[in-house]
């Protein structure tokens, strides 16, 4: 039944830029643009906090490092001098793509490695405070645009496909999202996951049944930063523009809402945050200027009154429909 439900859901994802045409709504395929694009980040942050009970205020560092890598990338390409001097430019997606998120990963494998020897609020901080350097990094560096941000004028090119038309942007993100999320699933469901869970639940017991507990912490959090570096570089395709802002620690915030009002700590919790955080962003923002304080009041209600997110309230709602049958 789950996997009845989740191709459903995918053929309908499939859908949407059929259904934006129809009804004359360009805005809805943006939306959905947006939602694929920012449940992967707020998936790969779930990986460490619901599974892995680490609590990281400083994960948009990644996700801005993966849309600086596509616009670094693509400025040296159109002005033909390599980076450094030794590494040629590029807009192809087969390669921006992957080098962004081995970027990403080696720069949370080098904040990991520094933050992950403390623990509680002192993790909090220190997330924190490496995410808010490397903001004032990007700002500082006027050869890539600085506080204005790089502008990405082209979409990264994809063989035989014409990334100029936004419906094939999408299918391309929709398709990527799949990949992301169906490798999310067999790392979850792993030894590995079954480690990092039990590692969440009593360290020193996993400790004392050989397991390193650092060891696999610093793998996890590697392995977020290159989803939230994905997630980066997808939206700087998307947007054609990377800022500093993308690192800014309020972006850390909106991930960390979208994985609280979804469900932390369930599977598909960050994608039902993510488009909820997203639609009633579109909502409250053409409804008032104090949309934020309409959307607070929001994310109480549903956090206290679920106990669990949107998540445990969908599970609840199919237990009592299942008994009613």
């Amino acid at each position: 039944m789950r996997l009845v439900l989740i191709l459903a859901a995918v053929i309908l994802l499939a859908l949407v830029p059929v259904l934006s045409d129809a009804f004359g709504q360009p805005a809805m395929l943006a939306l959905f643009t947006r939602i694929l694009i920012y449940s992967i980040a707020a998936a790969s942050l779930n990986f460490i906090l619901g599974y892995g009970g680490m609590v990281s205020f400083g994960h948009a560092a990644f996700f801005g490092i993966g849309g600086y890598v596509v616009g670094i990338l693509y400025a040296h390409h159109t002005s033909g001098e390599p980076l450094f001097g030794l590494i040629p430019g590029t807009n192809q997606l087969l390669i921006t793509l992957p080098v962004a998120v081995l970027v990403s990963g080696l720069a949370a494998a080098i904040i990991g490695a520094l933050s992950l020897r403390t623990g509680g609020v002192q993790f909090i901080m220190i997330t924190l405070a490496f995410a808010q350097m490397l903001f004032f990094l990007f700002v500082s560096l006027t050869a890539y645009g600085g506080e204005d941000g790089i502008i990405v004028r082209r979409t990264n090119e994809l063989p035989f496909v014409n990334m100029r038309d936004k419906a094939n942007v999408y299918y391309v993100v929709l398709a990527v999202a799949v990949l992301f999320f169906a490798a999310l699933w067999r790392v979850v469901h792993s030894s590995f996951g079954a480690v990092i869970r039990g590692i969440r639940q009593n360290e020193r017991r996993m400790a004392a049944l050989g397991f390193a507990p650092y060891r696999y912490k610093l793998m996890a959090f590697v392995l977020s930063g290159m989803g939230a570096g994905l997630a980066g570089a997808l939206m700087a395709n998307y947007l054609r523009f990377a800022s500093p802002d993308m690192l800014h620690w309020t972006k850390s915030g909106e991930l960390m809402i979208m994985v609280i009002l979804g469900g932390v700590g369930t599977f598909f919790g960050p994608v039902l945050g993510t488009g909820a955080f997203l639609l009633l962003e579109s909502f409250l923002a053409g409804w008032s200027e104090h949309w934020p304080l309409a959307l607070g009041l929001i994310l109480l209600v549903v956090v206290l009154g679920t106990k669990g997110g949107i998540a445990a309230l969908v599970a609840r709602v199919a237990r009592l429909w299942g008994g009613g049958k």
